[in-house]
């Protein structure tokens, strides 16, 4: 028979044993890819590129994956402009249940496995797509579909990510669907610009046509 007290320590010890188990299983521990939960909360304005990324970073990191550098799926334009492709690693990526969204950024930019089943948030949720209420399928991109820059001109990137009234950016839908069955409607990266009344790139702007600020983010490293 065990006394009262070795049956508390071996019950506490189990406890332990099982939390050590579920740290070691987390599910972010590999995780290189995800949808943010929440976005800056000014609709396209980051703070620009770095605002972007840090966003990426400090999610990751509340969800136990900080020890990597987080990059946003990002484009800017005019000088010095940059391609959201360039500047998130060469892959591969896999989401907060171990799921290979992508080899490497052509397949990225291919025949990808992003799917509202598969592009999660960075607590392993599935985010919002048509269908929900609200619906948050819009994820900001600035993005052309083989993941380049837009020429300067007419905006596409709510003034590289520092507006939130008059502008406007490329959104993807992370969900693949759309109004229509065309190739614009199911582009992850690339679907439509944003739009609404308070100018184009406000958060309730970005409310408007179905989204919610939210960002793709990829582990560089």
């Amino acid at each position: 028979m065990y006394s009262a007290r070795c049956l508390s320590i071996l019950v506490s010890g189990a406890l332990l044993g099982l939390g050590g188990a579920a740290s070691a299983q987390s599910p972010a521990a590999n995780m290189s890819f995800f949808v943010t939960s929440a976005g800056s909360g000014k609709g396209a304005d980051l703070g620009g590129l770095a605002g972007g990324d840090q966003i990426c970073q400090m999610r990751a990191q509340a969800a136990g994956a900080g020890g990597k550098t987080w990059h946003a799926y990002l484009s800017t334009q005019g000088a010095d402009a940059v391609n959201a492709r360039d500047r998130i690693g060469s892959g591969p990526w896999v989401n907060a249940k171990g799921v290979v969204i992508a080899k490497d950024v052509s397949e990225l930019h291919g025949q990808n496995n992003i799917s509202k089943d598969s592009a999660l948030n960075e607590k392993g949720q599935k985010v919002n797509g048509r269908g929900d209420t609200p619906n948050m399928h819009d994820i900001l991109t600035g993005s052309r579909p083989d993941g380049t820059a837009f020429p300067a001109g007419e905006d596409r990137t709510c003034g590289n990510w520092t507006k939130s009234g008059a502008g406007s950016a490329m959104l993807g839908h992370h969900d693949r669907q759309g109004l229509g069955t065309d190739d614009a409607s199911k582009s992850w990266n690339s679907s439509h610009l944003s739009r609404g009344p308070d100018g184009g790139c406000s958060q309730n702007d970005l409310k408007s046509t179905g989204g919610n600020g939210l960002l793709y983010c990829f582990a560089v490293k």
